[in-house]
Formats: structure tokens, sequence, C-alpha cells
């Protein structure tokens, strides 16, 4: 059959699960075939995801952004769902320890994702430098830090679903949210579901694709093709051949040692941030879920073996009786996320490391953008395409900047992967750029050149001055903003007493809401 540049996109294929392929699933659904909250009678989309059952899902992490609570809202699933079907916890943000250097035993920092008062209409970084040495940027403009640190929930039963009082994502178990989004999807959404294995890809007479073959099902035709193959990226790399940028010479990682472990008691405190722990070739995570941790040791192969990596995993935990997963990976993308009649999701679109958690976040922002601008026709698929691979192209750059900072003001001395990573031929020139600039004035919104970027100005001072860089502003400041700044500063002291007084602990109110959800808006 010949496609049409006039032939209207009807079918949607996505190749692979997890939660790349049922949030992209479910997004479109949402945004196309979804009336209020009922699904129509008559979907105006027929959307088929193929999941194989030989292909196990590696699953992007168990971080998310507060964007999740969004994209829950829009698949229609409730919270109080959520938290109980994917053993999932509340998350203020990320805990750094010993990342400024080796020779602080309390070396730590926050990056939370409240941000600091006043923002964005007023910016109170600069005016918090002179008390530099008194209190830490995190807690001088936000609550966040001290609720963090004292195992506190962002908000409490009588917050209405996905509300809050301090913003919040979660943490969770991946393979259970992907068989909750699976349920949700094919019941509630009409999402059809073939567990069968693709094993050829037909081509369409524009360049695109046709059509691709399963084992069982034999040939499934679509309009568009969506690749949630993952790292194999099945339809925009093995068939359509899109380029692929490795990011090893930037940033390093390419290998993790992850383990799940339970509590040793069933009322220990949840933790409310994901914690990384820097090490002598990379860092550790540790994400506290209600029944258990999940713990992981990411690390360089170019600097430290399997062996040292694992000797880095018992030191931390203090144990070696644990069943450890071993897991590899390219650090980089897509030159090109959209490629013909083919939009790349998820890893099959790249993967850099889960330092920022950033895999979910970036798997929500594309999927979002396809299901709003989903073309119309083939014909128009080139302009929506453009856009989406602009903003593919800014996202990457950004997410790799991001990243690099954290390694690049470190003061890290004992070891050549913490020196390598300073080594002036590894820094992206932009970031090269704006520390320079930084070393004058902080970070601000006219240093991020595009919409919606996935980290505001905020995340970079958050970053910058819990690392303890130094900043010398170059301009006076006017007193009437010194007035405002200091009735901040003040407000945000009595409420982060208020706070600590009043909100549960994260593990009180999880059980909270397992014997009667959260009150309803």
């Amino acid at each position: 059959m010949t496609t049409s540049m006039d032939d209207k996109v009807e079918r949607i294929v996505i190749v692979g699960g997890g939660a790349a392929g049922w949030l992209t699933a479910g997004l479109i659904a949402a945004h196309h075939n979804v009336d209020e909250g009922q699904r129509a009678a008559r979907p105006k989309l027929r959307i088929t995801l193929i999941e194989s059952p030989d292909v196990a899902t590696i699953g992007v992490g168990e971080g998310t952004w507060p964007s999740m609570r969004r994209t829950l809202e829009t698949l229609g699933i409730s919270e109080a769902q959520f938290l109980l079907r994917c053993d999932a916890s509340f998350k203020q943000g990320s805990l750094f320890r010993n990342w400024r250097s080796e020779s602080h035993s309390d070396d730590a920092y926050i990056h939370p994702f409240t941000l600091p008062a006043g923002q964005p209409e007023f910016d109170i970084a600069q005016h918090w430098l002179p008390y530099r040495e008194q209190v830490s940027f995190a807690d001088a403009v936000c609550a966040q830090g001290r609720m963090a640190a004292l195992g506190l929930a962002p908000k409490t039963q009588g917050t209405p679903e996905y509300r809050f009082h301090v913003n919040y994502g979660y943490h969770l178990d991946a393979g259970k949210f992907g068989e909750l989004l699976k349920a949700h999807c094919t019941e509630h959404l009409g999402v059809e579901y073939l567990c069968d294995h693709v094993e050829g890809v037909q081509p369409d007479n524009l360049g695109g694709i046709a059509a691709v073959h399963t084992r069982n099902q034999g040939v499934v035709s679509g309009d568009l093709f969506v690749d949630c193959s993952g790292i194999r990226a099945l339809l925009i790399g093995e068939h359509l051949k899109v380029p692929f940028i490795d990011q090893r010479p930037v940033l390093f990682n390419d290998r993790a040692l992850a383990v799940q472990l339970p509590y040793d008691h069933a009322d220990t405190p949840i933790a409310s941030c994901t914690l990384s722990t820097a090490h002598a070739s990379g860092w550790i995570w540790d994400i506290g879920l209600p029944t258990r941790r999940g713990v992981g040791v990411v690390y360089s192969s170019a600097h430290s073996g399997s062996a040292q990596a694992h000797e880095q995993l018992r030191g931390y935990l203090g144990r070696d009786d644990l069943e450890v997963r071993e897991i590899g990976f390219d650090p980089g993308y897509r030159a090109r996320c959209w490629e013909e009649n083919c939009v790349a999701i998820g890893m099959a679109a790249g993967f850099i490391e889960p330092l920022e958690a950033s895999a979910l976040a970036l798997i929500e922002a594309t999927a979002t953008l396809v299901a709003e601008q989903l073309p119309p026709t083939r014909g128009t698929m080139a302009t929506v395409a453009q856009r989406v691979n602009r903003r593919h192209q800014q996202h990457w750059q950004q997410i790799i900047e991001f990243l690099k900072l954290h390694y690049v003001v470190s003061q890290r001395e004992l070891s050549d992967y913490w020196r390598d990573h300073r080594d002036p031929r590894t820094l992206p020139e932009r970031l090269d750029e704006l520390l320079a600039l930084w070393r004058y004035q902080p970070p601000g919104e006219a240093d991020i050149e595009y919409k919606r970027p996935l980290f505001p100005a905020a995340s970079y001072q958050y970053v910058l001055y819990g690392m303890g860089f130094d900043t010398q502003m170059a301009t006076q400041l006017k007193p009437s903003q010194k007035r405002w700044a200091l009735t901040l500063f003040d407000e945000n002291r009595q409420r982060t007493q208020t706070l600590a007084r009043t909100l549960p602990t994260n593990r009180s109110l999880l059980t909270q809401v397992r014997g009667g959800g959260f009150h309803k808006i």
C-alpha cells in the first residue's frame, strides 16, 4: 500500500512497554481519546502498544520530579492508588553527601523541589550572598531542607490529591509502576496491548515505516511509530540509522550496580530525598520506599573496575549477602528523536546517567509534547518533528551541562575521576562561559535561552551554593530590594517553624493514606 502525504494520522504503534511506552500511550490517549475523565465511545486514535515477552524492562529509575503529579492527574490515576500500587513514597529533592570534598564528614547539601522565596518574580540569591557564612542557601530561601532532614511529608492527609504544602515528586518501584500504567491504559484509556516480539520493520515509500512484523500477530501497520524499545533503539537506531552522540568524553559514568534491601524494622523512617553519596570513581544512590530501599553504585569503567564498585557497595551497606544487578549503558543521545514517522522516547532517545533523575521527567516532557502537537497528516509531520527535535536538542544540552556542573565545582582531589571531570577539555563550552559569569552574578533566568527548561535557574543556584561556589557581586543592590529580601528571609523562617510542627512524617502519612486515602477536591 502506498503512503500519501495526505494520509491522516490515526494509528499509533508503540514498540516497547515499561514507563516510557505506557506513559506515552496514556498521555496520547488522554489528550485525544478521553473527554472529561471518561473514555470516549469512539476513540479518534487507535493506539497499539507492542511489548516483547523476551525483553526484560530495565526501568529508568525510581525517582520522579514534581511533574509526575500533573502527569498522573492527566491520566486519571488517583494519587492514593498510585502510592499504594507502586510502593511509592514522597520525594522532596536530592541530598548530596561528600560531593564538595573528601575532607569534611558533614559535607552535605540539598537540591530541593521548592523554588527560593520570591522566585521567579524576585531573585533572592544575590541578597543571600552577604550571609553565606551564617546560613546555607537552601535553608535561607525555602523550608524544604528542614522538612527533609526531619523526614517529614510534603502534605497532610487533609491536603487534596496532588496538592502540597511543599513541592514534591515520588520514589517508586519501577516494575510496579509499569504494571499500574499498563492496567490503567488498557482498562480505562482504550489502549490495545500486544504481548509479542517485533522481528522486523517494513519501510514505506516515503522513507519512513509502514509496519512492524511481529512473531505471532504478523504485520502491525501504523501512521506514527513510537520507539520505546530502550537502549536497543530498534526503530530509530537499527532501522532509521539516526546517529548516536556519545557523551562519555564529557560525563564518564557508564556502569551501575543496583540492589534492593528490606528495612530492619517495619517502622524505619522513610527518607524524604534521594540520597547521593560521592565515592572515588562515581556516586551511590539510596532511595527509600515504604517496604524497602533501593541502593546503587554509579561509576566510570575507565576509572574503576567492577570489583572496586562491589567493594564500594559493600562498604556503604555494611553487608555483602544481597543479590546485585549489574547494568551497563552508553551515555549519550540520538541526534534527532523524530525521524520521518517515528519518534523515540525514553532510553531509545538517549540516556546519560541517573544523577538528578531526569529520565522519567524527559519521558513525560517528550510524550506530552507529542500528544499536544500530534500532526493531523503525514504531510504536516515534518513541521511538528522539527519542533520536537529542537526541544530534544535543548533538553539534552541542558541535562549534560547541569549534570556536569555537579562534578566541575567539586573540590575532591584524591582520584583521577574527579580531577578529570575538571579538565577544561571535558567542559561544554557554554557551561564554561556561564561559570565565568557566575563568578560575578548568581545564575538567573537570562542564562536559560528557551522556554520551559527542564532545570530552572534556581536549580543551578542550589547546586552551586550547596557546593560552596563563590560569587562576588559586581553591582550594588537597591535598599528597597534589600528590605524585601529580609522580609522574605523572615517569612521563610516562620514558615519553616510552622511546617515542622504540623507536617506528619513520610511513613505516618503513607499509613494514613493506606487507611483512608486523601481528601478529594
